[in-house]
Formats: C-alpha cells, sequence, structure tokens
C-alpha cells in the first residue's frame, strides 16, 4: 500500500494543578504559550481563577485560557467546559477595554453545556440549605456550575449549539426552567425564576458569540496535524477532581491530565508532556480535609507568613486561602493520576526568611504509616501528618532565573521534594511576572 504524505504532528503538552488549585497554573500557561500556536480550556468553567503579571499589570481571567494574553495565538474552549454565555462576553469585553484583540482567535465548541441563571440560584440555595441544617457547606463559588454538569449527564443540558435556534432553546429552556424551579421554590425555599427575561438575555448574547462557535475538536486535530505546538490548560487541581479528588468536597468535573483528550476532542496519543504545578507550600479555598494546614491569624507565625507574603485569596471569590506546609503524600496520589512528566514549583520565593521549612512525607492513620493519601475525606480528616524538616534560608529567591543562583538550602529543599513524589522538577517560578522563571528541561524541548 501506498503511503501519502507524512504527516508532521507538532508537539503538546497539558498543565495541570497538583494540589486544591490556586497552584500558579496561569503564568506557566502564559510563559509556555510563547512556544505554542494554541491553548485549549478542556474542564470547569468560570470558577475558575487565574492572575496573570505581564510587566507589572495584573490580569484576572476566569474562562477564557490564559493564553489569549498573548497576541495572535488561538484560543479554544472545549466541549469539557460548561459555559455562562453572558459571563463569556462580559469577560471578553473586560479584554478588549484594556487592549486585547479576542474574537477572531476565540473558539467555542458547540458542545459545551449551558450555565443559566437557575443553575446559579441552585447552586447558592442549596448551600445556604447545608448551612443552615447543620450539614456544612461544601464550599462551591456560587456560580452554577454544579448543577450546569448535573443537567449535562442527565442529558437535559442546554448546549452553546442551542443558540443558534432560537425555537429549539425556548422549548428546551421552557422544560429546564420547569424542572428548576419546582426544585427553587419547593424543597430549597427559593425564588421561581422567570422565561422570559432568561431567553431575552440569551438571545441578545448568542449574536454576539456566534462568529466565535467552532468545532473545537476538529480544529486543533488540524492544526496539530500542521505542526502547531498546542497547550491544553487545566483549571483547579487534581485533588478536587470529581473522581479523585477529596470527595464530597471537590469541584463538579474531572481536572486531571487524561480529561484534556475527553474535554477537548481530540485522541490522547495528542497529549505528549504533562507538566503538573504545584506551589512550594500548600493552599486550599473551602470546605474539605486538610492535612498540613496551619493557622493564620496569629502574626508571626508560618501560616500567617505564608497568608499574607503568597497573598492568598481567590481569585473568583475573594475568600482567603488556607494554607500549610507542601504535603508530598498528597502530591504522590497526584503525580500517579496524572502520569506527570515534569513539575514546575511556584512561589518559592514566599518560603524566602522562614528559619525552618516541613514537608509532609506520610500519615499516621489509625496506628498504621501510609505515605500517600487516602482515598476517603473521613480518613485524611483522621491523618497526622508525619514531617521532615529543612533548614531555611535568609536570601531572596524572587526573580532567580537560574538554578545556580538559588541558596543551597532552597535547592536542597527542592532536590529532596522531587525524591518524596517521585518526578522530576523541571521548572521553578520564582514570582508572578513572566521573566521570573528557572528552567530545567523545557517541557517542548525535551
Amino acid at each position: 500500500m501506498q503511503q501519502g504524505n507524512q504527516i508532521r504532528h507538532g508537539r503538546n503538552v497539558v498543565v495541570v494543578g497538583t494540589q486544591w488549585g490556586d497552584e500558579g497554573k496561569g503564568k506557566v500557561v502564559d510563559w509556555l504559550t510563547d512556544h505554542a500556536q494554541g491553548v485549549v480550556r478542556f474542564q470547569g468553567g468560570h470558577n475558575a481563577g487565574h492572575t496573570l503579571v505581564i510587566k507589572g499589570v495584573k490580569t484576572a481571567l476566569q474562562l477564557i485560557p490564559s493564553g489569549i494574553m498573548r497576541e495572535g495565538v488561538p484560543c479554544y474552549i472545549g466541549n469539557g467546559v460548561v459555559v455562562d454565555p453572558v459571563h463569556l462576553l462580559m469577560e471578553i469585553e473586560r479584554l478588549e477595554a484594556i487592549g486585547v484583540e479576542v474574537r477572531s482567535r476565540l473558539f467555542v465548541s458547540e458542545s459545551c453545556p449551558l450555565i443559566m441563571p437557575f443553575h446559579v440560584e441552585v447552586d447558592r440555595a442549596r448551600e445556604a440549605l447545608r448551612e443552615s441544617s447543620g450539614a456544612g457547606k461544601i464550599g462551591t463559588t456560587g456560580k452554577g456550575i454544579g448543577p450546569a454538569y448535573e443537567d449535562k449527564v442527565a442529558r437535559r443540558a442546554l448546549r452553546v449549539q442551542d443558540l443558534k435556534h432560537p425555537e429549539r432553546f425556548a422549548k428546551k429552556l421552557r422544560e429546564l426552567l420547569e424542572l428548576h424551579n419546582f426544585a427553587l421554590a419547593g424543597y430549597l425555599k427559593g425564588q421561581a425564576l422567570e422565561f422570559q427575561p432568561i431567553y431575552d438575555q440569551a438571545m441578545k448574547v448568542a449574536e454576539a458569540l456566534k462568529p466565535m462557535l467552532a468545532d473545537v475538536g476538529y480544529r486543533i486535530h488540524n492544526a496539530s496535524r500542521d505542526g502547531a505546538n498546542l497547550l491544553f490548560e487545566g483549571a483547579q487541581g487534581t485533588l478536587l477532581d470529581i473522581d479523585h479528588g477529596t470527595y464530597p468536597y471537590v469541584t463538579s468535573s474531572n481536572c486531571v491530565a487524561g480529561n484534556a483528550a475527553a474535554g477537548s476532542g481530540v485522541g490522547p496519543d495528542l497529549l505528549h508532556y504533562i507538566l503538573g504545578i504545584t506551589k512550594a507550600y500548600t493552599t486550599r479555598v473551602g470546605s474539605g480535609p486538610f492535612p498540613t494546614e496551619l493557622p493564620m491569624d496569629v502574626p508571626g507565625t508560618v501560616g500567617h507568613h505564608l497568608s499574607t507574603v503568597g497573598q492568598e485569596r481567590g481569585v473568583v471569590t475573594g475568600r482567603a486561602r488556607r494554607c500549610g506546609w507542601l504535603d508530598a503524600a498528597a502530591m504522590k496520589r497526584s503525580i500517579i493520576i496524572n502520569g506527570v512528566s515534569g513539575l514546575c514549583i511556584t512561589k518559592l520565593d514566599v518560603l524566602d526568611k522562614l528559619p525552618e521549612i516541613k514537608v509532609c512525607v506520610g500519615y499516621k492513620l489509625g496506628g498504621r504509616d501510609i505515605d500517600i493519601l487516602p482515598l476517603d475525606a473521613d480518613d485524611i480528616v483522621a491523618c497526622e501528618p508525619v514531617f521532615e524538616v529543612f533548614p531555611g534560608w535568609q536570601e531572596t529567591t524572587f526573580g532567580v532565573t537560574s538554578w545556580e543562583q538559588l541558596p543551597v538550602n532552597a535547592r536542597a529543599y527542592l532536590e529532596r521534594v522531587q525524591t518524596l513524589i517521585g518526578a522530576p522538577i523541571d521548572m521553578i517560578s520564582t514570582g508572578p511576572d513572566r521573566e521570573h522563571t528557572i528552567v530545567l528541561r523545557h517541557p517542548y524541548k525535551t
């Protein structure tokens, strides 16, 4: 059989968080986009928040891929993402207001489920009910993400493609609104919503979004076939994954690297390198177990230092992030689930000036020693962390751009961390700006 022309595929990198989110993925994606010709979001919604600092200017993104800040780079929102069309248009307009061109290079999958106003109301009413009943809040962002994913799995979701067909959209909206109003006005003790305002708003936004709708999976397949390097950008973190995280204190989607294929419409053979992002310590927003958590209220304590020096507040919610030591046993779970090729350690500079630094290497649980994060959230609550202690460094690492410039104790700390978690450290972020980066092994050049 005669062979056709040889196809030249690009090299593709998946960026995932390996903790409870907020690891600094946005900065890393922006930095890597200098070597990519396309950036793909494959899960989550506008509950994700990525902060980029470019030449001292801070920009917060929630739904649009971080690659949008690189001029001329196509950005894709894959089918695994749930889209609030009103928020998406607002985010586009915010970027345009600061001079970023968006509409000609943003492509939204027609298969994305839509987040509608009743999803938001249901999300917030559920959290309020859990709190009032004493069950304890999950800690959602109240953006309607979970209820929208529920409709997707129940095969009743409104999808982006429905925006192109007003009559079909109206019929599906009436049916869906009736269902959610029944729950809102009854069990959740909330307020039922009216059809017409929701429909009118959706149709208005639809006209602006239609030019950006696309067959995203086919587009990125063709781009890769033609030699483009692609970057798949995950949201949240592995320990918030709906299947593999600290359930039920998790998000509503699969945050792991394997979902980059299903959530964007390409095969797993196009995922060539998995870059795991982790802070040099650990943070968590919302409820749920956190074995290495430190108290943050008292000035002069380590927890207070991590919180204030690290400026640990959620991009989307503004909530203070809970802070604690790096948990290598939890990281080990993330490395296995994602098949991590290499790690990027972020916010190393936040540990500067601490007299000593601790890393959790395992736990005591029911009289047993274990070296990996348990699967059951109740077991995690019962875990007593076991720490290794390292001497700190009294020098600054902020803005350092080479391994040799790092303090000796900082290098020893990082070398021990990669041994404990079983994955190489390929990059180190020493500050929020693009230039504050040490590269030991380049994901696009290995």
